[in-house]
């Protein structure tokens, strides 16, 4: 396929399939400016959004269930995960970024500070958006692998005084009990996403087939596009198996893991926030709904205990957003 296209397209495609599904998940090649949610409909005075974003990459799925639950009218720029000139005006390069307007231009970085800092907005009205994200500073750290990389060390706290502490969690165990599930979720529950979409070549070419789907290719781009990246995703995720110590089969992983949240709830609460769901059933909730329609994902509700409060939540999401 390679040789049909020319060397040059070969290396683009094969770039493509790399940047689509690096360790993340699925990350939707799509080209065009998508609008699901005006701006322009919020009240004169509320926070302008705008979420630049891969419509399957579970970080920007994250961030996009909790302001639909939120009732937060967005907009959203898909962005190309090639060329990323949506982005070109950020020297931050990952999504999601999300540039809000409560009276001035911000914009806010990485999933968990983007919900962190509108959540805390959302409670507190003593600090401008301004002020709130200034309380989530990069820090630059550095990968194994040598790589310079910014964290976030107190991404998952909501900057609130004691009055308002103890009006959103009575109880400080609440609090512990939704950040470390937050935290779970971005550092497990995301990487067994491409290990399970991509396990076999079949599954690699139904991930494919969705992603250039979703993203309108053109015939000829999409037909290289679809095969390259499928190809190229299945040896991909060999390599991120190996590297979060995966069992071989890597479905076990996803049962245990989804299975290991539904007991964190227990059998007393619909969600783990109780009678509505908290920043971590947003998260859990937006990271495992990118495999929807794909092979893994029928497996999980099969063969897992997920499915009631996976359709709980979907119910509140959808009653939230009408």
């Amino acid at each position: 396929a390679a040789a049909a296209v020319g060397a040059g397209g070969g290396r683009l495609l094969l770039g493509t399939a790399f940047a689509l599904g690096g360790g993340a998940g699925l990350y939707l090649a799509a080209r065009h400016r998508l609008r699901e949610h005006s701006a322009a409909e919020l009240p004169a005075g509320s926070l302008q959004l705008t979420l630049y974003q891969y419509k399957t990459c579970p970080f920007c799925s994250k961030v996009r269930a909790f302001l639909d639950y939120h009732g937060l009218p967005y907009e959203i720029v898909e962005v190309n995960p090639i060329l990323r000139k949506e982005i070109k005006f950020s020297s931050y390069r990952k999504v999601p970024i999300l540039l809000a307007n409560a009276g001035s231009p911000l914009q806010l970085n990485d999933s968990s500070v983007i919900i962190s800092a509108i959540k805390t907005y959302l409670i507190s009205k003593r600090n401008s958006l301004e002020e709130i994200v200034s309380f989530y500073p990069p820090m630059k750290t550095v990968t194994e692998q040598g790589k310079e990389v910014f964290e976030y060390g107190n991404k998952y706290w909501l900057m609130l005084d004691e009055k308002e502490t103890k009006r959103i969690y009575p109880v400080k165990e609440v609090r512990v009990e939704e950040m470390k599930w937050r935290k779970w979720a971005d550092d497990w529950l995301v990487h067994l996403i491409s290990p399970n979409v991509y396990r076999t070549p079949r599954e690699a070419l139904a991930s494919f087939d969705y992603i250039v789907r979703e993203g309108k290719f053109g015939s000829v781009e999409g037909f290289f596009a679809k095969y390259l990246g499928a190809v190229a995703m299945f040896f991909i995720s060999k390599r991120l198996k190996k590297r979060h110590h995966l069992q071989d089969n890597v479905r076990e992983d996803l049962y245990e893991a989804v299975n290991e949240w539904v007991k964190a709830i227990g059998k007393h609460r619909l969600f783990m926030g109780g009678n509505q769901p908290n920043l971590a059933d947003l998260a859990v909730y937006g990271v495992l709904r990118v495999m929807e329609g794909l092979e893994a994902f029928d497996d999980m509700m099969v063969h897992t205990k997920i499915q009631p409060w996976y359709q709980r939540m979907e119910e509140v999401i959808q009653k939230a957003a009408v």
